[in-house]
């Protein structure tokens, strides 16, 4: 034998492997002694599947199952010992083929993203026409270029959406921001908006609705049944059950339902005599395809005979033990008690020996039966909750493990989730099915087990064919080309693998399921006050535009200069950007559909509502211009008003917008800081800009009276007040 480094393993080489290896590439077993494997890396099973030896050539099958002769580049041996010709290595293997899947998938924008651009485009396309329309005005019907010149460039600056992408990353980014304070780290930011659209959450069993640990669950000894979980103290009857379970495992064990029974004794037979550190192991007989049970011989001290433990399945414990009729009746009916719950049943025998020579087979011993150990893969805490909290939010939950039927049912049936009319779909149902029947399946099966990651893959996309949102779930390597196709991958941090977090958008950090439906309701919260924002920038250019081009045609001196919308950019930027962000989701947010993912963020009935909300600020602002104008104020006065008028019905428009729920009144109620610092701010400046001679010289306005000031400040409040009257009225 010689050691060589991994990466110089080629394709006939001879490897020998021993408990605690890492398997260096794909290979085929020629010999081999108890030897497991712990696969969850590829399959996402939760415990270690047995392996056997075959002489000649065969065909590689992909991983997953008992009693198969192939071991995987990736995996981990648990137990025993083994030599292995290999087969594949590098991208052949079948770690290699999930690499490659994740190299051919690449992300799509979201539709967000792409609503943002055409809108910026179609609006930047307005702007400059209206623009140089102005300039042409001016010029052809005043005769002053230079002013329409000027006229042009104030047009540009306050219809131009230089506001949409900046609102759009600061939404975003501080989404992401308020995501990580639920230990969710955000990898991709515009992931963060697709949460709120998330019609379907694709689950992984192993290590996202379970621990990805085992535990003891139950002990069965005679016809008594002990809960573990939660118990302060271990009855005195299971003490030698749990005695033997533990003589029966390695020492120091790789194996994970091993490490679970070294766990209980620990906790619960620390100070009693059932702990055996001091004792020499003698001999050990492994399992075979034959036998499935194994057994330790133990020289203890301070007795002249043996101490033989044996565990296995229940039915090869059974065997050894000569059971009668009637025992193996009744344990059957234990057995299938325990594996009705999903639980890995293992039968747990004692035995003495005082001869010289070691039997040939553990049959010589004479075994007693002493009961049965339930062990699972627990549901974390928590699970439950969220999932019913997805329902209620119209998000439909599919589990997609590798995990046996019966175990993806019982965990399924603990965390509440349904499987639906389709049933339990298997992986080797699914390879029959064409691309047309899989998509016809996933529309009513919520459990798929058996599935390796190529199929994982197929399911994804198979949602995504049907016009789901898809967020998926993971923490395996056979997680990630899921993780990488979904609209939104959610990759577990603490117990994840490295692949499985660069190839998602989303990171646990606590690999908490219930911060995902903390996530969605962020997510669902930036998308409403992102649709509030939007509709608020457009409403507020709506008047501003008019403003500074419907003057002219009428032949009034113009109302802006490029301070003037220095000053309302000064309002819009900030109110946009940081006070529509703040505010709270709406109280419903988490008890209705997710929104079509079709539904634009700026659709006809938000373009029309935020279209009337502008007309009626312009017209406002029009009625007041038209007043002073022809009641004989000078142009700087009629500016001052007009203006006044433009500033409070843009104050107006913030408080409204808030909520397209709730009143104004109730919002009031509502934190939020960020917004009064604005509507503080702007309300300090503008009555600054009207008193102070030195800026009224600056904004070209001269003084004007109390009663005029009311006069505007009516007009404006008026003109967005009335939104109100809506409200209710849309059942909004």
């Amino acid at each position: 034998q010689q050691r060589i480094a991994g990466r110089e393993v080629a394709r006939g080489d001879i490897v020998v492997l021993a408990e605690g290896d890492r398997v260096p590439a794909d290979a085929i077993l020629r010999h081999c002694v108890s030897l497991s494997a712990d696969e969850s890396l590829l399959t996402g099973e939760s415990v270690p599947v047995r392996k056997i030896a075959r002489p000649g050539e065969a065909e590689i099958l992909p991983p997953g199952g008992e009693d198969t002769p192939f071991v995987y580049s990736g995996s981990m041996v648990v137990g025993g010992r083994g030599a292995a010709r290999v087969l594949a290595t590098g991208m052949r293997t079948e770690i290699g083929k999930i690499g490659r899947a994740l190299q051919d998938q690449i992300p799509d924008a979201t539709p967000l993203q792409k609503e943002i651009g055409k809108l910026v485009r179609n609006i930047a396309i307005i702007g400059v026409l209206l623009s140089l329309l102005l300039v042409a005005i001016h010029g052809l019907l005043i005769g002053d270029w230079l002013r329409g010149l000027l006229s042009g460039i104030t047009l540009a600056m306050s219809i131009l959406p230089e506001e949409y992408p900046v609102v759009l990353t600061v939404f975003l980014a501080m989404g992401a921001w308020r995501i990580s304070r639920h230990r969710v780290l955000t990898r991709r930011i515009p992931t963060v908006e697709a949460l709120g659209s998330a019609t379907v959450l694709c689950v992984d069993k192993t290590g996202t609705l379970t621990h990805n640990r085992m535990t003891v669950r139950q002990l069965v000894a005679d016809e008594s049944v002990f809960e573990v979980a939660d118990a302060a103290e271990l009855p005195e009857s299971f003490h030698e059950l749990v005695e033997f379970a533990i003589l029966s495992s390695e020492t120091a064990p790789f194996d994970p339902m091993e490490k679970a029974l070294h766990e209980l004794g620990s906790r619960h037979l620390a100070d009693t005599e059932h702990l055996h550190g001091d004792w020499e192991l003698a001999h050990e007989y492994s399992l075979s395809p034959d036998l499935l049970a194994l057994s330790h011989v133990w020289r203890a001290r301070g007795r002249e005979e043996y101490v033989v433990a044996a565990k296995g399945s229940p039915e090869a414990v059974a065997d050894l033990c000569h059971l009668n009729e009637v025992q193996l009746a009744s344990l059957e009916a234990q057995v299938n008690a325990l594996a009705a719950k999903g639980m890995r049943v293992l039968g747990v025998a004692r035995a003495s020996y005082s001869g010289q020579e070691w039997p040939d087979i553990q049959h010589d011993f004479d075994f007693t039966f002493l009961g049965l150990v339930g062990l699972a893969d627990p549901v974390r805490p928590g699970v439950a909750a969220a999932l019913e909290e997805c329902v209620t939010a119209g998000i439909r939950v599919v589990m997609i493990t590798g995990d046996y039927p019966a175990t993806a049912q019982a965990i399924a049936r603990e965390a509440g989730l349904v499987a639906g009319k389709g049933g339990i779909t298997t992986g080797a149902e699914l390879e029959k099915m064409d691309d047309a029947a899989l998509r016809e399946r996933v529309r009513h099966s919520n459990i798929f087990a058996r599935m390796v990651p190529e199929q994982k893959l197929r399911l994804v996309n198979a949602l995504k064919a049907n016009g789901e949102v898809v967020a998926m779930t993971g923490d395996g390597v056979n997680d990630a080309p899921a993780l990488k196709s979904a609209h939104i991958g959610i990759a577990m941090g603490g117990h994840g693998t490295d692949v499985a977090r660069e190839a998602a958008a989303l990171v646990l950090l606590d690999d908490d399921f219930a911060s995902i439906v903390r996530a969605v309701r962020i997510g669902r919260g930036i998308f409403d006050n992102l649709h509030k924002a939007m509709a608020y920038i457009f409403a507020v250019h709506l008047p501003i535009a008019g403003l500074s081009l419907i003057p002219l045609l009428l032949g009034w001196p113009p109302v802006f200069e490029p301070v003037h919308i220095v000053f309302l950019e000064m309002i819009i930027n900030p109110a946009c950007s940081i006070a529509f962000e703040a505010e709270p989701a709406e109280d419903n947010v988490m008890r209705r559909p997710p929104r079509d993912r079709e539904q634009p963020l700026f659709g006809a009935r938000t373009f029309w509502l935020s279209m009337l909300q502008g007309l009626v600020l312009l017209l406002a602002a029009l009625a007041v211009l038209g007043y002073a104008l022809h009641g004989g104020m000078p142009e700087t006065q009629a500016r001052a008003m007009a203006f006044l008028t433009l500033v409070s019905g843009n104050l107006g428009l913030i408080l409204t917008n808030r909520s397209w729920q709730h009143a104004i009144m109730y919002m009031l109620r509502s934190r939020n800081p960020a917004l009064w610092w604005v509507v503080g701010g702007a309300s300090g400046f503008l009555a600054l800009a009207l008193t102070l001679p030195e800026l009224r010289a600056v904004f070209h306005f001269a003084p004007i009276t109390a009663n005029q000031a009311g006069l505007c400040l009516v007009a404006g409040l008026c003109s967005a007040i009335w939104f109100e009257l809506l409200k209710p009225i849309r059942g909004a």
